[in-house]
């Protein structure tokens, strides 16, 4: 076929899964680096097909893609991609949604238990000499305890698993888009969004980002969790109001919470959390493992070689 594919992204050391997968429909594969819009704009005029990674794909980039057919993007969300814009040209957008809903689901499990056990806390204390069980603070075992689930997709599902042995006394879901007896089904219970807030002791977000969800929890939300909660969040940074939470976490009307993702990635080095003791973080390098990095390059790959192949890609996220 010929095609021309474009990677655009600087992230990765080596490109082998994206050409053994285009190879078999015979495409010309371009790798650029860095986000800057003309170099964008100008490597993808021609472009058949385009694999994304970080790079805002704006409505003015996409106005300027002559051939393009379909946009994969590595990763589960695609937020940066204008898909309306996208849909008006009949371009298909596409991501991976399978990809690690087992490593983005033990990253929430590790965090969680890290809250749970002060363990990145007690770290630091241990270190500098303290050996005192009082110091980092009050704990509570997890046994007996409600879990909440915002979202309630494959990797809060993972998670759901990773608990069962710990003894809960059940575990709430909000999902407006599931029904009661599917959560039930596996083995959950549907809760409306105040009634998980006020008896829920654990919470852990599994949300998209949309305009529904940005700043979703904010001050008004953390004013209604128990003075005991712990919340994790290995979705989207804008989900949560930082400002919100800073402020219940350092006034302690939450107890600790572990996050993977932030508003501003990275996030500063002088951002407020980073001051707190009751907070553990990490880099949003909740979906990375040696094996679930092999499967997205693969996966996003497939979406552009199908949709030029089959005239559909493996996994899209608009219609026309």
């Amino acid at each position: 076929m010929g095609e021309k594919i474009v990677i655009i992204d600087d992230r990765y050391p080596h490109y082998r899964e994206e050409q053994e997968v285009l190879a078999r429909i015979r495409a010309k594969v371009v790798q650029i680096k860095g986000q800057d819009p003309a170099e964008i704009k100008a490597a993808c005029r021609d472009a058949d097909g385009i694999i994304v990674n970080l790079a805002p794909i704006t409505s003015e980039l996409i106005a300027g893609f002559e051939k393009c057919r379909v946009i994969s993007r590595y990763g589960v969300g695609y937020d940066a991609v204008d898909v309306p814009a996208a849909t008006a040209r009949k371009i298909w957008v596409a991501n991976v949604p399978d990809y690690c809903e087992e490593d983005v689901s033990d990253q929430a499990f590790a965090l969680f238990m890290s809250c749970v056990r002060k363990v990145a806390l007690r770290d630091r204390l241990v270190r500098a000499g303290t050996w005192d069980y009082k110091s980092g603070g009050r704990k509570w075992r997890i046994a007996g305890k409600t879990f909440v689930f915002f979202g309630f997709g494959r990797i809060a599902r993972a998670f759901h698993r990773k608990l069962s042995g710990f003894g809960l006394a059940r575990t709430l879901v909000f999902d407006p888009f599931l029904e009661a007896a599917a959560i039930k089904a596996a083995g959950a219970a549907k809760a409306d969004f105040e009634t998980a807030l006020k008896e829920g002791d654990f919470f852990s977000i599994h949300m998209p980002l949309n305009d529904d969800t940005r700043g979703l929890f904010n001050e008004a939300v953390f004013r209604k969790m128990k003075p005991t909660a712990i919340l994790v969040n290995t979705s989207r940074g804008p989900i949560i109001d930082e400002a919100a939470l800073y402020k219940a976490l350092k006034e302690g009307w939450i107890n600790s919470a572990g996050l993977d993702v932030f508003i501003r990635e990275p996030v500063n080095a002088d951002s407020p959390l980073l001051t707190l003791d009751n907070i553990t973080v990490s880099g949003h390098e909740g979906w990375y493992s040696e094996e679930s990095f092999s499967e997205l390059k693969r996966k996003a790959a497939e979406n552009v070689a199908d949709a030029l192949e089959k005239g559909r890609p493996r996994c899209p996220v608009n219609k026309f």
